[in-house]
């Protein structure tokens, strides 16, 4: 089966002081981005990978991410676009007619792991739709528009969303397509799934793989990868 992974990472940085592109910042001497590539390129059960990125970024991306850290599998650098979904659709655009499943990840998760990324494929295989989630640990309400609760949620069939998401090709295609045209505009790609009518299935992920989109994140993030490298840019 031929799998490709489609990485997006075409945010602007708006959280950050001075609009810092966050997947370009340095984690432990090395860009966000080359650490959340890093599994994708070891990983035997994703055949190549497409990077989303800026169109002004593309040659930056190609000379200091790409050649500089030898990645074999990135078979497509492509422009994104003015949303996420945006950028998602230019990049599934760019997978080949005879790929049978992609994976759509975050650029600034740069711990998701290889495991993770081999039980979404395989989990796919079967399931059609697959995302990586984690039980959510602290209680959630809903609140009005006036800041007052209305609701307790049962968070014990609450899960948070990450990525990778894994799809069939032809089911991503159809659901980024109906989205475009009906205006739709998803918090992720498995509601554009969703309202296909199509089951998306959950596998365990780890509350370790965060997103980096605030300052704190990539605090946490350095502390992350230093607990778990503790001679990780020693050298750098």
């Amino acid at each position: 089966m031929k799998v490709t992974a489609v990485i997006v990472s075409a945010g602007i940085g708006q959280r950050f002081m001075d609009g810092k592109k966050k997947q370009f910042l340095p984690l432990a001497g090395k860009p966000v981005l080359a650490h959340t590539l890093d599994p994708f390129e070891r990983c035997p059960l994703v055949n190549a990978v497409v990077l989303v990125v800026g169109q002004e970024d593309m040659d930056f991306c190609l000379k200091e991410i790409v050649e500089k850290y030898q990645y074999k599998k990135i078979s497509r650098i492509v422009p994104g676009g003015k949303t996420r979904q945006e950028s998602v659709k230019n990049g599934v655009g760019a997978v080949p007619e005879d790929v049978e499943m992609v994976v759509i990840h975050d650029g600034v998760r740069p711990f998701v792991t290889r495991e993770m990324i081999e039980e979404s494929v395989r989990s796919a295989i079967r399931f059609q739709a697959v995302v990586v989630a984690t039980p959510v640990k602290d209680t959630i309400k809903t609140v009005d528009a006036g800041g007052s609760i209305r609701e307790t949620l049962d968070r014990n069939s609450l899960w948070q969303v990450q990525t990778p998401q894994t799809f069939r090709t032809r089911i991503i295609r159809d659901a980024l397509r109906k989205a475009a045209e009906d205006g739709f505009l998803g918090t992720d790609d498995a509601s554009l799934v969703e309202r296909m009518g199509i089951n998306v299935h959950v596998v365990q992920g780890s509350y370790a793989n965060i997103k980096i989109t605030t300052p704190e994140d990539l605090l946490l993030a350095t502390f992350l990868l230093q607990a778990n490298n503790p001679n990780q840019g020693e050298d750098e």
